[in-house]
């Protein structure tokens, strides 16, 4: 890579660094280049399940295909031995992985063995391989065994969450358990601290820390404070030298990470949403950039009396190749369908352009029309029948965004999701409100139990004075009655009692939605989408607790609400335990980082905020990603107690 370039174009993405990482281990840890001409070395790729998430959203079959990779397969399957092929391993440095590759290796799968661990492996399993290889006298086979330091998963360019296989270890869930032991918060707090490890050590930088007091947030900035700084110390072994700093994005200035916790704002990861890519997640089944749909198939051709046909599942893959999805994920909703409609218009047309063309082609010589527009035509075909390819992708994508988007409007309609999208953000804002929070409850036909108890919960959680016990008892009576379980409403009270000791609540900003009238322009005739009675919100940029925070620090502005923040520069010789920030310039660079879980809406509200800053990054990470039905999930698990 060269400085220059480095220097003008902004930096290499945390995802193109980690499929870079990727590639070189698939390339037997050496860098690989693309145009070198010649067959790939054909190898067996063999991963565990934290290597399977962390591969899929990044490189796809073909990729893997191109790499070399004939064959993928997980390391607790059934394997046939393939003498003559050289394996590459990408497992997590666990005693059954071990064991397995040991077997492995005394079976002699394999013509040799690259063993390549997600985290780092310590001493004493080391040498629990190398004497599985001496007593299968496979010593010779083993190439290489390499750390990768690759423990979390990206999502987007500038969004990764730290896993997914054993998310319910670091759960909000997990942090905010009351009876949990000292020693089970240590595997946790250590769990996330491998994985941000991990993270800064791709990135190849060392960030100055921030963190709010008395928090979860806090016991990991002190964790990852010391072990960047134990890395750092230790100049023959440091992750952090030389090559990997040069390249890195930071090659000017050091990366600001803010640790948030999650408690800072409950009310966020329950709110329904408006936006695209956060209401495929929140609606649908959206997993690690794969949504999983089921397709009702037609009962009206059916003959009568027939079983209803099974539903048919699909899953689509939302991408960032999948340039409508990079377009319109942030885009509110009836701006999506407009678009979705447009996109098939214009698809129309080119069809139809294709389609003429080749009427004209076949005509006969005899018309002499014809022969004077054959050759201009020839031209016009030509190039018509190139951008088939393209038409056809085209077409892809514009099938799954309708799927998708139909999906996701069913919703909205079954479950009048515009008008709690509305009322909520009215609530947040501490608009007046137009109708009684009751009325919404009790109506039947407005969503279900889980969309009542998650507007109740932010109202709960953003009201500035806790509703009396008698309307509380109103609600709840309301709430039974309309199916809900008030489980998390019993973790939501300790929970507000306890913040309450701590701070005032989080304000969100007094913006409103202004509703634009109902989609006239969808609503003609020609559209799929039929959004009748769906409003047509036009978001406001307001941003929300975690975007504030971030603004502050990154900005150094001077606020109440972060002012007593920690400050941590795992460079600097002494920790000193100080909140007065030495650097007091702006910084360019910055990872907002969730301690007990985040979503999309924050993600997307992120990057629009910085849109409008010139030259200045955000990551956005979490430890788990969850929509509010799983976090009303893990509510209530805590209020079952």
């Amino acid at each position: 890579m060269v400085g220059v370039k480095m220097a003008t174009a902004a930096a290499a993405s945390i995802r193109e660094r980690q499929t870079v990482a990727l590639k070189r281990m698939l390339n037997f840890n050496v860098p690989h280049v693309k145009n070198s001409t010649g067959e790939p070395v054909w190898k067996v790729l063999i991963y565990d399940r934290f290597g399977q998430d962390i591969i899929s959203p990044l490189l796809s079959v073909k990729e893997l295909r191109d790499m070399g990779i004939t064959l993928h397969l997980l390391l607790h399957s059934d394997r046939d031995p393939i003498p003559d092929v050289p394996a590459v391993y990408f497992v997590m440095p666990t005693e059954e992985n071990i064991d397995r590759m040991c077997q492995d290796l005394r079976n002699q799968l394999y013509e040799s063995y690259y063993l390549n661990f997600i985290s780092a492996i310590s001493r004493s399993k080391l040498e629990d391989i190398a004497n599985a290889a001496l007593a299968a006298s496979a010593v010779t086979q083993v190439a290489k065994v390499f750390d990768q330091y690759l423990n979390f998963i990206t999502l987007e360019d500038d969004m990764f969450v730290l896993c997914n296989q054993n998310k319910e270890l670091v759960s909000y869930r997990a942090i905010n358990r009351p009876d949990i032991t000292d020693t089970e918060m240590e595997t946790v707090m250590d769990t996330i601290v491998d994985s941000l490890f991990c993270f800064f050590v791709t990135l190849g930088a060392v960030p100055i820390i921030r963190c709010s007091r008395g928090t979860a947030a806090e016991m990991v900035a002190v964790k990852l404070d010391k072990k960047l700084r134990e890395n750092l110390r230790d100049a023959r072994n440091s992750l952090f030298t030389g090559d990997t700093l040069g390249a890195g994005q930071f090659s000017f200035q050091r990366p600001l990470l803010v640790l948030v916790d999650r408690n800072i704002d409950l009310a966020t990861p329950l709110h329904h949403t408006w936006t695209y890519q956060a209401l495929v997640h929140d609606v649908l089944d959206f997993h690690l950039n794969r949504v999983n749909l089921e397709e009702s198939s037609g009962v009206e051709n059916s003959p009568a009396g027939a079983r209803p046909k099974r539903k048919n599942k699909k899953s689509y893959d939302l991408t960032p190749v999948d340039k409508f999805w990079q377009k319109h994920k942030g885009s509110p909703f009836p701006e999506v369908a407009e678009s979705v409609q447009q996109e098939l218009e214009s698809y129309r047309a080119q069809e139809d352009e294709v389609k003429r063309l080749k009427s004209i082609m076949g005509l006969e010589g005899e018309d002499e029309g014809a022969i004077s527009m054959l050759s201009d035509n020839t031209a016009k075909l030509t190039s018509a029948v190139s951008s088939l390819p393209e038409l056809l992708e085209k077409k892809r994508l514009i099938d799954l965004h309708t799927n998708v988007a139909t999906a996701v409007l069913e919703h909205i309609k079954a479950r009048k999701l515009d008008v709690y999208f509305e009322y909520e953000e009215k609530i947040m804002s501490k608009t007046t409100l137009d109708k009684s929070l009751l009325d919404i409850i009790s109506d039947p036909d407005a969503g279900t139990p889980e969309d009542k108890m998650r507007l109740f919960l932010i109202y709960y959680i953003s009201a500035q004075q806790a509703p009396s016990e008698a309307d509380l008892e109103q609600y709840k009576k309301a709430l039974t009655d309309a199916g809900c379980n008030l489980n998390p409403l019993q973790y939501i009270k300790q929970w507000k009692a306890f913040a309450k000791m701590a701070s005032a609540p989080a304000s969100y900003g007094n913006t409103t939605t202004k509703p634009m009238g109902l989609l006239s322009r969808v609503m003609n005739t020609g559209s799929q989408f039929v959004m009748e009675g769906v409003k047509n919100l036009v978001l406001k940029q307001q941003n929300l607790p975690v975007t504030r925070i971030l603004d502050n620090l990154m900005e150094m502005k001077s606020n109440p609400e972060t002012d007593d923040y920690r400050y941590f520069d795992p460079k600097m010789l002494r920790g000193n335990d100080s909140s007065v920030p030495r650097n007091k310039n702006p910084f360019q660079e910055a990872i907002v980082f969730v301690v007990g879980g985040g979503n999309y809406i924050e993600y997307q509200n992120l990057v629009d905020y910085i849109k409008g800053k010139q030259g200045k990054h955000i990551l956005y990470g979490c430890s788990e990603l969850f929509n509010a039905t799983q976090f009303i999930k893990q509510l209530s698990q805590l209020g079952q107690k």
